[in-house]
Parts: structure tokens; C-alpha cells; sequence
């Protein structure tokens, strides 16, 4: 793999801190970006990856480093100098697809089948995820790990998990309580799948203090989100217009996952997906991943999988006539 070695002069830890960013937050951002990797001891710096990609980040780098005499250097103005450079995304062949196993306070989560590694890489490799396929196939839970992840490695400041609040055959105005109470029950499975990885009075902590955050999909608009880990779950049942609001939100540093179940849309009769218009508008976008999943990728009960794999087989029958 081609290598290159390079040292900022005149040395100053101020600097190179600032450079650098907390916890190496910035050199993760232009690894991350040019899809090379970046090792560093004081102001001497051996660069990994495609040739062009490392010279690109060669010319950030130093670029970078003499701004950071005079100023503060955040995650805008290192994305604003990836922009400038000589090389973009799109050009940079991606690396081999690692094993990628999830650390949480409760173990170790490993994903299932090629679709779910498939699924882990393209989350750490790129900005806006999409996982599409029928339930129990780990699309949210994963996502949940990955973001409880990257909060216990201060890789983001804060998670927001959301979803639409659409009923599902019933009407919110009949439920008891108040707005915040008859939207609870959506956002419940979020609710579990955080509890298992890091316990109840831990979440109730963060979500005290704002880090984590479950609202509705209505709540995020107006809304800028930097440093932020962000969940859309069930977005089949957005609107293309919602879609676009949401996707629009994504800042800098910020990672979102989407996922969502195209089969079991719930919008009003005649009301098109946010997701399914979006599988086909999005899917040639650099930087913007797809996975989709199939009734073979359910890890749910055995069960579960023969009930999608029937309700599959009906949808794709013609309907009889009499």
C-alpha cells in the first residue's frame, strides 16, 4: 500500500492539538473522507491509502496546519478544506470491507451474515446509510449499537433517535395523555434496543442531560444537526416531503441511518414513501449507502422468516377472480 511520511514545521503542540482536533477528531474526519489512514507521533505523520488520496491529504494537512496558527480549526473548516482539494470521494477506490464488531458496556455485538457486515462497513464508511428490508433483520438494532458506539468513543456528542408518528391501523387522537405520552409508544423499540446496550439508569442520565434524544420525525425540522449520530427509523412511513427535511438536517461531523420495511407502509391510502422514492433518487449519490435486506437476513424467530417469505410469495401472485 503506498505510504508517505511527512513532518509540519516548525513544531508547536498548540498548534498541532488544534490541528488535530480532540481525540483526533479531525484526522479521523479526512481518514474518513479520503478513505486512507493517518498515524501521527508529535508533528511527523505517515499517510496510508491510494496514492492520490494520500497526496490530497498531504496538501489538507499542511494546509490545515498553517491555518491553525492563527485560528481555531473545526469540523467545517476541515470540510471546506477537503473540498478544496485536489481529489474528491468518488475517485478513491474503497478499502477491503474489515470484520467490524461493535463494543458496547454489555459485550460485543457481531453482525450476522454478509448482509449485515455488508451493512456495519457501509455505516463507517459513509455519511447518510440506508437499510431497507423486512423486519427482524437488525437493521435498527445495529444501528443503535453502532451510534451507542461512536457516543462512548466522544466520536459524536450526541445521538438522536426518531421516528414518524404514524398509527398503524389505530388513532393517535384515542390514545390517553398528553402529545408527549401518545407518542411514547413509538418510539418504545428505540427505547429497549438502548436500555440492553447500556442499562435503564444510564440511558435515563443522557437522556436527562440531552445527549440522547427519541422524538418524533415533526420535531427535527428547522433543525441543524453537527456531531450528531441520528436514527430514522421506520421511514417507509415518511413523506417524500418529510424525507427531504430530514435528510437536509445532516451537519458536519454527523452520521444518519435510515431504515425502514417498504412492505409495511402505513401512510393514508394513496400517500406515496418518503423511502421508496428515495431508493431510486439517491441510490447513484457518492457518499450515500444502500443495503438491502431479505426474509433470509431475519434473525428473529425461524417463524418470522416463513411469514415474510409467504406474505412475499402472495404479493407476487395475480389475484383470483370470481
Amino acid at each position: 500500500m503506498p505510504t508517505l511520511e511527512l513532518s509540519l514545521l516548525p513544531e508547536n503542540n498548540e498548534q498541532l492539538a488544534n490541528l488535530c482536533g480532540s481525540l483526533d477528531e479531525h484526522l479521523r474526519q479526512i481518514e474518513k473522507r479520503l478513505a486512507i489512514e493517518i498515524f501521527n507521533r508529535g508533528s511527523r505523520f505517515r499517510l496510508q491509502g491510494d496514492e492520490d488520496a494520500i497526496e490530497a491529504a498531504e496538501q489538507v494537512l499542511h494546509n490545515l496546519y498553517r491555518d491553525a496558527k492563527a485560528s481555531i480549526i473545526t469540523a467545517e473548516v476541515v470540510h471546506l478544506a477537503l473540498q478544496g482539494s485536489a481529489i474528491a470521494p468518488p475517485a478513491i477506490a474503497p478499502r477491503s470491507r474489515p470484520e467490524v464488531i461493535i463494543q458496547t458496556k454489555r459485550g460485543l455485538i457481531k453482525p450476522r451474515g454478509e448482509n449485515q457486515k455488508q451493512y456495519l462497513h457501509n455505516i463507517l464508511t459513509h455519511d447518510i446509510n440506508f437499510g431497507i428490508g423486512p423486519a427482524g433483520t437488525g437493521k435498527t438494532w445495529l444501528a443503535v449499537a453502532c451510534a451507542v458506539e461512536a457516543l462512548e468513543r466522544n466520536s459524536v456528542r450526541r445521538v438522536l433517535l426518531v421516528r414518524p408518528a404514524v398509527e398503524a391501523g389505530e388513532r393517535l387522537g384515542f390514545l390517553p395523555g398528553d402529545l408527549a405520552q401518545k407518542i411514547d409508544p413509538y418510539l418504545r423499540p428505540l427505547y429497549d434496543a438502548l436500555y440492553e446496550m447500556l442499562g435503564f439508569e444510564r440511558v435515563g442520565k443522557l437522556i436527562e442531560r440531552n445527549v440522547i434524544e427519541v422524538a418524533p420525525l415533526a420535531y427535527m425540522r428547522g433543525r441543524t444537526l453537527n456531531d450528531a449520530y441520528i436514527i430514522l427509523d421506520e421511514a417507509q412511513n415518511t413523506t417524500p416531503e418529510q424525507m427531504k427535511m430530514f435528510l437536509t438536517r445532516i451537519g458536519f461531523s454527523s452520521t444518519a441511518v435510515i431504515t425502514g420495511d417498504v412492505t409495511q407502509v402505513d401512510l393514508p391510502r394513496g400517500a406515496q414513501s418518503g423511502l421508496r422514492q428515495v431508493a431510486g433518487l439517491l441510490r447513484d449519490v457518492k457518499g450515500i449507502s444502500f443495503t438491502h435486506f431479505e426474509s433470509t437476513d431475519v434473525v428473529r424467530h425461524p417463524l418470522v422468516q416463513r411469514i415474510i417469505q409467504a406474505y412475499e410469495k402472495d404479493s407476487n401472485e395475480p389475484s383470483v377472480k370470481g
